[in-house]
């Protein structure tokens, strides 16, 4: 069978479909297939360095996230959609003494001067980065934007509607879900489903007005 090809409109149609949803319908949920296949995407997400700084928290249980709503200022969406996915970003995984960074570099099959080059290039870029825990969050955190974007868009693909979340009490939210805030912190939340009212009218700047061609 002849693979259809998807065309730079059916690309756009994802992303003009693509809005932030404040309405679940929470009769609705997303397929185990479909979640885990937006879960995988943004694990296959690109990072700095390749170092993967993230994990994702799926929340199902719905007495959980009725605990977490008041700390969440009170939103719909913690509650209504089919999941909710807490992004976490690295802390002790991204130190040079976790040992993890020198894994992910061996992984790729360097020889020991590569090796030894990219382990020192690592250490010598992010020397202010990596000299504290809140400098590493800042970092790291950022890091999870990148999966975030892309889990966003692979839902908007089958249909599926997300609201990025940022407004919650984040040590609230870290105590309640008993995480390790040396090892990770919370960074971001989604909330995925599908829409209950009308799509919002999509809002945003001329293209001329962002983009700037330097020639």
């Amino acid at each position: 069978m002849e693979q259809q090809q998807i065309t730079k409109k059916d690309f756009l149609d994802n992303f003009n479909f693509r809005h932030a949803c404040k309405v679940f319908d929470n009769n609705k949920k997303i397929s185990d297939e479909d979640i885990r296949f937006i879960l995988d995407i943004g694990r296959r997400s690109p990072s700095s360095f390749g170092m993967e700084p993230w994990k994702f928290l799926v929340i199902t249980n719905q007495d959980l996230r009725q605990k977490l709503k008041p700390y969440c200022w009170d939103q719909d969406q913690i509650t209504s959609c089919s999941h909710l996915v807490v992004v976490l970003a690295s802390i002790e995984n991204v130190k040079i003494s976790s040992g993890i960074p020198k894994q992910k570099f061996i992984r790729r099959g360097l020889p020991q001067d590569k090796l030894s080059f990219y382990l020192e290039k690592y250490a010598s870029h992010l020397k202010e980065t990596l000299k504290n825990d809140k400098n590493i969050y800042c970092w790291t955190a950022r890091q999870t934007y990148l999966s975030v974007a892309n889990m966003l868009n692979a839902g908007a693909f089958f249909g599926i509607d997300s609201c990025p979340i940022e407004g919650f009490e984040k040590d609230k939210v870290e105590q309640i879900l008993n995480i390790d805030t040396t090892q990770y912190q919370l960074s971001v939340m989604i909330a995925f489903g599908y829409r209950k009212n009308q799509q919002s009218i999509q809002l945003r700047d001329d293209f001329d007005k962002i983009v700037q061609f330097i020639d």
